[in-house]
């Protein structure tokens, strides 16, 4: 049997056969943005096999400096009006290869960013998050990661949904369908095709359950190496979406779309040595090893001061409701999902999992904050607090930021954050973060209007 983990990548050499047969014409060429979106070019893959490859391809470096509408801001060091604009190099990461079931006839490969002098763009998330593995790598260990992440399915299409405002959609269930085997049943071809194709483009599908939400769903995928997670995290929510187009309905992994229950994207990480054996369990309390016990540590100390790569947008703050099944508490706790960290698993599974990120996460960023929120733990040898044990709703301890103002704060104050990142990284998505709170401080909303317009 052929292996769910790598079936659907590519080889340059089965990518020149696939080529010469016709079966191949079109190659993507992919970067992540500061939202972990998807951003490239559709290249001939002729093109792609005869210079592409060796040498890479250019793109504006707009693309680490623009807003969700993808218009120039101020503010970026990177990218600007003054420095003209120039482009970066996406090279080629021919491990990612893949094919890409939805599109007929295409390939896709994600791209590390370069200046032209073939130095790293730093702001890249994708380097990011390198720059992190690479620390945990220096002391023999490597991350392992899974990320769960929710959606919710709409009867009406894109096109429809923007016209009407996003309001008066049809969710594709109408009542609580959490872990409701009709529920998934009365849309599962949308998923069974989904959980196929994303499994045609070499992710391992574990499973697909009903969410508490209106229409919301999950497709769950196994843990693998923390880059590749985050590779087919990206791939996974652009195809998802796109798959959804083509059915006529779509999809939203907003962490907030509505007063119910949001989005979320739990994310569970561990560590393993070189020769791959587990290092977070052991014979310590919660069968943690002493390592363990810090590196969770690490993530309970850092949690508010790198909330704001956990929850990038101001609709991400909204999900932090208390009996929401969202955290507002900074506490950890064993198989407690009403603390922000959960340790769940024994022995080789044993992980700790962040229930702060939403669906809206960029999950490079995100795994790359984990990282180094535990190193942070374990180089300061910083001792576990008990875990918690009851409803941490209730517990009156420190809580998670309560807006992206607050996020802002404490990110550009941490130390932490410039220890790890560097100045230029802490820089570049705290501008992000003050282009999004400019651009809502700047909106008339719906609430004001209804509140207002008569009444004041």
């Amino acid at each position: 049997m052929s292996d769910p983990a790598t079936t659907g990548f590519l080889s340059v050499h089965e990518l020149r056969d696939e080529v010469a047969i016709g079966r191949i014409d079109t190659v993507l060429l992919a970067i992540a943005d500061m939202q972990g979106r998807l951003q490239g070019k559709r290249l001939s893959a002729r093109y792609f096999l005869d210079e592409v490859l060796h040498h890479g391809s250019e793109g504006c470096n707009y693309l680490l400096a623009v807003d969700v509408d993808m218009n120039t801001v101020p503010g970026y060091a990177m990218s600007s009006w003054e420095r003209g604009y120039g482009d970066f190099v996406m090279k080629p990461d021919l491990a990612t290869l893949r094919r890409v079931p939805w599109h007929e006839g295409t390939a896709l490969v994600m791209a590390d960013l370069a200046w032209q002098d073939g130095s790293d763009v730093a702001a890249s998330p994708r380097q990011i998050l390198r720059g992190q593995l690479d620390r945990l790598a220096e002391r023999g260990l490597a991350a392992y990661v899974g990320t769960e992440l929710e959606f919710v399915v709409y009867d009406d299409s894109y096109e429809q949904a923007w016209r009407r405002a996003y309001r008066d959609l049809t969710p594709a269930n109408l009542y609580n369908v959490d872990y409701s085997l009709l529920g998934t049943g009365r849309i599962e071809p949308l998923l069974r095709r989904i959980r196929r194709e994303m499994e045609g483009a070499g992710l391992y599908v574990e499973s697909a359950k009903g969410e508490c939400n209106l229409g919301q769903h999950e497709i769950a995928f196994r843990f693998c190496e923390a880059l590749r997670t985050c590779d087919n995290h990206v791939v996974y929510k652009t195809g998802a979406k796109e798959i959804a187009a083509q059915e006529g309905r779509s999809i939203t992994f907003m962490a907030k779309p509505n007063d119910r229950e949001g989005n979320s994207c739990h994310i569970h990480v561990s560590l393993r040595a070189r020769d791959g054996d587990p290092v977070m369990a052991g014979e310590g309390p919660y069968g943690l090893s002493p390592l363990g016990a810090r590196f969770v540590a690490g993530q309970l100390a850092c949690l508010r001061e790198l909330t704001l790569l956990y929850a990038p947008n101001i609709n991400s703050y909204k999900r932090y409701v208390p009996g929401s099944f969202a955290p507002t508490a900074v506490k950890w706790g064993v198989d407690n999902r009403t603390c922000a960290l959960r340790l769940v698993g024994h022995g080789a599974s044993l992980r700790v999992e962040n229930r702060v990120p939403g669906g809206d996460v960029n999950p490079y960023l995100a795994v790359a904050a984990l990282v180094a929120a535990g190193l942070h733990g374990i180089d300061a040898e910083l001792p576990l607090e008990a875990p918690y044990e009851g409803n941490a709703y209730t517990s009156g301890a420190e809580t998670v930021p309560h807006t992206l103002r607050d996020a802002l704060a404490l990110f550009e104050g941490s130390k932490l954050a410039r220890e790890a990142f560097g100045d230029e990284v802490v820089a570049h998505y705290a501008n992000n973060a003050r282009v999004e709170l400019a651009a809502f401080d700047a909106a008339v909303t719906d609430w004001e209007l209804f509140r207002g317009f008569e009444r004041m």
